[in-house]
């Protein structure tokens, strides 16, 4: 291949690489800071309206014919059913598209945060509410807020990312302790095994304590008992 044609290929080829002047970054930060703002307070007072719910994550890419995409649709819908709460994902396709779907379908509250990507995110048809993020770190503040437990499904980079920091927040008594169900032992128990061998045993980077914060389950009968006895974080 020609050099040129390697250069063009190049990650950061298409970088703008010309410096901002201080007047530049002083607009630009305050650009971003007011959008920031504006987000974390539409974000709250969006959240607000729904007291008492359960926040999925899971895999975007999950396909309906899919075990756990199923799974995660008979889970909300027994959510909305037995408990009346409201159901809320990042808005997108797969694991997110089944819980909406599950409480959509039971006539419940089913919620969708979506996230504004390059190649925009697909909002799937089974919200009964909705709202629109430009920032990651706003919509995972959002996602995380006032929710009686977190279900975690089989998932990417940021589903992990998303489990990881909540574990972290909790670790930290940033919020309050809050039940975290990591559906699918399949996915979940080879992560499980890495952090006791790896972090836990020989580099002690946690303690045995950190690994009771989250439990791991195939059964949805395990899972609805756990957000049953899930105290409301709005009596805390």
């Amino acid at each position: 291949m020609p050099e040129e044609k390697k250069q063009i290929n190049r990650p950061d080829a298409k970088v703008h690489k010309k410096p901002f002047s201080i007047e530049e970054l002083e607009a630009e930060a305050k650009k971003r800071s007011d959008r920031i703002k504006a987000e974390f307070a539409n974000a709250f007072s969006f959240i607000k309206n729904y007291p008492k719910s359960i926040t999925f994550f899971g895999s975007s890419r999950t396909k309906p014919t899919g075990r756990h995409y199923k799974e995660a649709k008979i889970l909300a819908g027994r959510i909305v059913k037995e408990l009346g709460y409201a159901v809320i994902t990042g808005g997108g396709p797969g694991i997110m598209e089944a819980a909406n779907r599950g409480a959509y379908e039971a006539g419940g509250q089913s919620v969708g945060l979506n996230i504004t990507l390059q190649h925009s995110q697909i909002k799937n048809d089974y919200t009964t509410d909705s709202l629109q993020f430009y920032y990651f770190f706003s919509r995972k503040a959002a996602l995380s807020f006032s929710a009686e437990a977190f279900v975690f499904f089989p998932g990417g980079f940021g589903t992990l990312d998303e489990f990881f920091e909540i574990v972290t927040l909790i670790q930290t008594e940033k919020i309050v302790p809050v039940p975290i169900i990591l559906f699918g032992s399949d996915y979940w128990l080879p992560l499980n095994k890495f952090m006791l061998k790896n972090m836990y045993n020989a580099h002690k980077a946690i303690d045995k304590k950190d690994m009771s914060m989250y439990t791991i389950t195939d059964s949805l009968d395990e899972a609805m008992r756990i957000i049953k006895k899930a105290p409301l974080r709005r009596d805390k």
